[in-house]
């Protein structure tokens, strides 16, 4: 390695160290890869780490064997990649806050006469587009109360209709479809409409009185229904009597790493005040890094379809790369941006503010993972598994071949990042294979988790490392299969044993275990899960087998389409003389009929 530190370029780079037997440990990048990296080095009298590094990156140093790196144009350009490879390598001493989530917007195009509110989670193409948020909770709730309380244009397509509809008899719209209301008059009622999303008191007055009333009435389930908006829309910001008098519009971001896990805390400060606020927490991690926490986050929230983003962001704490940081989101969005940690003044107590929030946050919370805790320590986990993700496939004689992925996140089931896979491979373990590939190829996008349980023993555990080796990935893999008795598995009632294969044993556990009994629950949702889909492609692809049989086209003359073309979509989009070379003309001919 030292030969290889000695011949680095001078050029802006991204480095990455392994250990002996070629895990990642660290990724980082540099504007001047040799200067850099010979910074981590003592080179006489012998080759060693410099103690001037944090006992983070020393530990790393004297496990490190090799070096590799990627030189790229700019610095920028080595932030952008180094931020990239840490969310999909997951390397042992960088840290990973996973906070990537985009937020809803309120925006409004006034290039029409009767313009309508809607909501969006990116740019959208417009010269007379005004954005309000993000709103990282209570969002949608805030965009119906506009509607329930203001007699704006109800949906989209009510202006095409050119007759008034029933939202003007419930007297909820004002026709301007039949030119009922001046655009002049609609006009006012918009600004008012505008107003109310960031001075939300008034809204949420009417709000209340609507809800007495409805209470009064006994119509408990609406009353219940405009209580619950009204919370919604009270929960979007942190108690604060701070007012910017000079309208400004800033993000703010603070970090704090507590004894069980992080906490990342966002206030967004518009025209002067806090519309709205959002945290997230992260695990604790010994190998916390200010300077890595707070370049993820900015890099991470501010994509580049992001909307309305502020000129000014306030980070709570000082870090080494903010300069570049803030240059990198300057050339993202075409404008300047900058980075700062107000020491004095009205920001520095919105810093405060964040900061109180955070030592709430961590003070409140309570460890609801203390299963997660006990599986890591039971597998011997790298670190405790916050988020797992479980896979199983399912098919029917070959038929209707699916995958499915579900996850478990800080102690609940995050259906929205359930996946399902078409699989086209005819055995288990290369529909296996299959899936895994596509998921590790889908780790720049949405990064890995901290533990993978597969349905299988242990060849389908290799075959996870196998892969995960091959792309440089950091993830913990177990593996759960039925017992099995002449080569069979063992499903009687009450008395089929599960075995559970890590790394390094096999584990039988008694049938009570709890711990047992949390891996079979996560296998047990992703075989529901699976299963589900199948069921639902086998009856369609049935129905389609059912319509080429009418049309006077075999089962065998079926299968052999379905084996060549893989799917019943795929035959029909297939070319006529395609399906002539595979069958025969007339069957072409029936087929493209």
């Amino acid at each position: 390695m030292q030969s290889i530190i000695q011949k680095l370029p001078s050029s802006p780079g991204v480095y990455q160290y392994f250990d002996e037997n070629g895990k990642l440990l660290y990724v980082g990048k540099a504007k001047n890869l040799r200067n850099r990296v010979k910074s981590y080095w003592r080179f006489t009298p012998i080759f060693k780490p410099h103690t001037a590094q944090s006992p983070r990156i020393i530990k790393m140093l004297h496990e490190a064997q090799n070096l590799e790196y990627i030189v790229v144009q700019t610095e920028e350009d080595a932030l952008i990649l180094e931020n990239s490879l840490i969310k999909q390598l997951k390397p042992k001493y960088n840290i990973l806050l996973r906070d990537d989530k985009t937020y809803p917007y309120i925006y409004i195009d006034e290039s029409n006469p009767y313009p309508r509110f809607e909501i969006t989670r990116k740019v959208v193409k417009g010269k007379n587009i005004t954005y309000y948020g993000p709103f990282p909770t209570g969002g949608k709730a805030l965009f119906d109360a506009l509607y329930e309380v203001y007699p704006l244009v109800q949906k989209k397509s009510c202006l095409k209709e050119g007759k008034a509809c029933l939202f003007y008899q419930i007297k909820k719209c004002l026709a301007p479809c039949e030119e009922k209301v001046t655009p002049a008059e609609y006009g006012e009622i918009v600004t008012q409409a505008k107003e109310a999303i960031s001075k939300r008191r008034k809204l949420v007055s009417i709000l209340e009185e609507k809800m007495t009333n409805l209470a009064m009435q006994e119509r408990y389930e609406e009353a219940s229904g405009t209580r619950d908006t009204i919370q919604a829309i009270s929960s979007l910001t942190v108690s604060s009597n701070i007012d910017l008098a000079n309208q400004m519009n800033l993000d703010i971001f603070a970090i704090q790493n507590g004894d069980e896990r992080g906490v990342i805390v966002k206030l967004f400060m518009r025209e002067g005040k806090i519309i709205s606020s959002t945290y997230s927490y992260f695990r604790h991690t010994h190998i916390f890094d200010v300077n890595e926490a707070y370049k993820q986050a900015l890099l991470e929230f501010y994509s580049i379809d992001t909307p309305n983003v502020s000129r000014q962001v306030l980070t709570a704490h000082t870090f080494e790369d903010s300069q570049q940081v803030a240059q990198t989101l300057s050339t993202r969005f075409d404008k300047k941006i900058e980075v700062l940690t107000p020491q004095r003044g009205p920001k520095a107590k919105l810093i405060t503010l964040a900061l109180q929030n955070c030592e709430e946050l961590l003070r409140t919370k309570q460890s609801d993972t203390v299963m997660e805790q006990q599986i890591a320590d039971l597998f011997d986990l790298t670190v405790i598994p916050y988020r797992i993700e479980t896979f199983d496939n399912s098919h029917m004689m070959g038929a209707a071949t699916v995958g499915g992925m579900v996850v478990w996140d800080e102690g609940k089931w995050d259906k929205s990042s359930y996946r399902r896979y078409t699989l086209h491979e005819r055995d288990e373990y290369g529909q296996m294979k299959e899936m895994l590939s596509r998921r590790i190829k889908d780790f720049k996008i949405h990064p890995a988790p901290d533990l993978w349980i597969l349905d299988g023993g242990q060849a389908n555990l290799n075959l996870a490392k196998e892969l995960l080796k091959i792309a440089n990935v950091n993830l913990d893999v177990i593996a759960i299969a039925k017992e099995k008795l002449d080569a069979k598995a063992h499903r009687a009632k009450g008395s089929a044993k599960d075995m559970i294969y890590t790394a390094k044993e096999r584990i039988e556990l008694k049938p009570n275990d709890k711990r047992l009994h949390w891996v079979q629950r996560q296998r047990d949702e992703a075989h529901r899960y699976a299963i589900t889909y199948h069921q639902n492609k086998k009856r369609k692809e049935d129905t389609q087998v059912s319509l080429l049989n009418k049309k006077g086209i075999g089962k065998a003359t079926v299968q052999k389409l379905i084996d060549y073309f893989g799917t019943f979509e795929a035959i029909n989009n297939a070319s006529y003389e395609e399906l002539s070379m595979v069958t025969n003309k007339k069957i072409a001919s029936i087929i493209k009929s």
